[in-house]
Formats: structure tokens, sequence, C-alpha cells
């Protein structure tokens, strides 16, 4: 696909969505990742609008992602929540999985809190812990800025030194342990998938670093932060890897584990929506 196409495809997709949701913007965009469709705030003026209905949106192929674009207020702040996600194993290119961040920084995005289910590289981050992201290691073998920059867009060479957001890091820790749940901060490494990981590429990942492992959040992560969107990204432990002791590799598995944290998970969410100071600069 061309850039033209490509930036053409974003200005589709974000005049549908002002036609479907007049007055559509977002200032706020939250990412639910597997098993957490139950952690969707409350939100006021609730609109839905499938992935299928928005313009060169693909469909989500895994199960526990939803598939739908949810617009609303919290605590008056204009809010937007991908009810699922798309993944470079699924066949999407890495800039459809870009898409709808550019789609959300269209129309006004200024933060972005990111979930995902992950599988620990430590032995003392077990399986229902959260875990707040200080840094990545990408091994996905591709950039989702790759031959698809624009000017508008931001810069071609985007400094990721923070691009995890130390202040959004900081408050979400604390939100987590007043809710007592045990909680991490860690380096995330991403992995193409869809297969899980081999016990040596675990050893491996584990002595580059990572503390946790999977197959998303990194090309949103770069994407947002290309465009100046600050990001904190709070995942949670759906099983230990391969090779490690109660190592259980199972997608039912992560889904029902996921819906025990999602209680967890949207207190923490509501609290930290409570305080727009502690999420998004002015």
């Amino acid at each position: 696909m061309k850039i033209e196409k490509y930036v053409g495809s974003i200005r589709d997709a974000v005049a549908y969505l002002k036609k479907r949701v007049p007055g559509a913007q977002c200032k706020v965009g939250l990412i639910l990742g597997s098993g957490l469709s139950e952690a969707v705030p409350h939100l006021e003026g609730m609109k839905i609008v499938p992935y299928t209905d928005i313009p060169h949106f693909p469909r989500t192929t895994v199960a526990g992602h939803e598939g739908k674009l949810i617009f609303g207020r919290f605590n008056g702040i204009p809010l937007v929540v991908m009810q699922g996600r798309f993944h470079y194993y699924e066949g999407h290119s890495m800039e459809t999985i870009a898409l709808p961040i550019r789609v959300m920084e269209y129309l006004g995005l200024k933060c972005l809190i990111i979930t995902s289910a992950v599988g620990s590289l430590r032995r003392g981050i077990k399986p229902g812990h959260f875990v707040v992201l200080d840094d990545h290691i990408n091994l996905m073998g591709r950039n989702p800025l790759r031959a698809f920059h624009e000017e508008e867009f931001g810069e071609m060479f985007p400094d990721l030194t923070d691009a995890y957001d130390p202040k959004m890091r900081k408050r979400i820790v604390s939100l987590c342990r007043k809710y007592r749940a045990p909680v991490h901060e860690g380096v995330y490494v991403a992995v193409g998938g869809p297969s899980y990981e081999t016990p040596a590429e675990i050893k491996a990942f584990a002595m580059l670093g990572g503390s946790v492992v999977g197959m998303s959040v990194v090309p949103e992560v770069i994407v947002a932060r290309q465009m100046g969107v600050r990001v904190s990204v709070l995942t949670w432990v759906s099983n230990m890897a391969s090779g490690l002791p109660g190592a259980s590799l199972n997608h039912t598995e992560v889904l029902a584990l996921g819906k025990q944290v999602a209680g967890r998970l949207k207190n923490v969410l509501r609290d930290l929506l409570r305080e727009p100071g502690s999420i998004c600069a002015s």
C-alpha cells in the first residue's frame, strides 16, 4: 500500500466515525487485551461501533477480542475503548495494526493506556500478577514505522527512551497496591507468534533482561510515541512461560483467568481515569 492510500484510509475511518458518532473525539484511549471485555468502565453517552463497520478496519480473529470501538465520557473526559486488538500473527501488516492508533490520534488522543495478557519469564512473577512496563525488547522482526512515514505522523526516527511514561507508570503501580494486586515493573519481550515460545527461547529472553513475553503491545507503543501520545502499559500474567515451573500454555485458560483479573483491573482504571491530571498533560 502506498503512503497516500494509507493516509486516505485513516481519513476515511475518521470521517466515518465522526458521522456515526456526532462529535466523536477522544483524549484518552484504552486498549483491552485477551479476556478483559468485562474491564470496560461505565461511560456516559456510550456509543459502540463494531470494527466491521469502520472503513479499512480488519476483523479480529482471536477468541476474547470483541472487535468494538466504544466512545463515551468518564468523569467528563472524552474516552475511546478498543475492545479487542489486531495482531501481527493474524496476518495483518504492521501498518494495519497501527491504523486504529493513528485514527484515535486524529480524533484528539493525548494519552493511551494499553492492557495485555503476558507470559512470565521470572519465577517471582506469577499468574494473576500485574506488570507495569518500563521498557521493551522488539523481536517481532518488523517495525510499524517502516516505509510508512508521513510528516503529519511525527518524527521518522522517534526517541523511545521514555516510551512508557514514568508519571503514569508510578500512578498505576500505586493503584494496584491500593487494591492489593501483586504488581511489578518490567521489560516486555515482543515476539511474532502465534506459537508459544520454546524453553530455550524463554531462557534467552530472560538473559536479555526480559520480565514478560507477549505477541502485541510494542507496535502500538511505537506508533503512539511517534505521534506524541503518552503511553502506559498494564499487563497481567496469564501463565508461566515454557520451561518454567507451573507452565501451562492454553489460550482457554488465559481467557478464564482474564475474567478473574478484570475486576481488579476495572478498579485500577476507574481510579486512574478519575484523576485526569495524573494521566494526561494539559
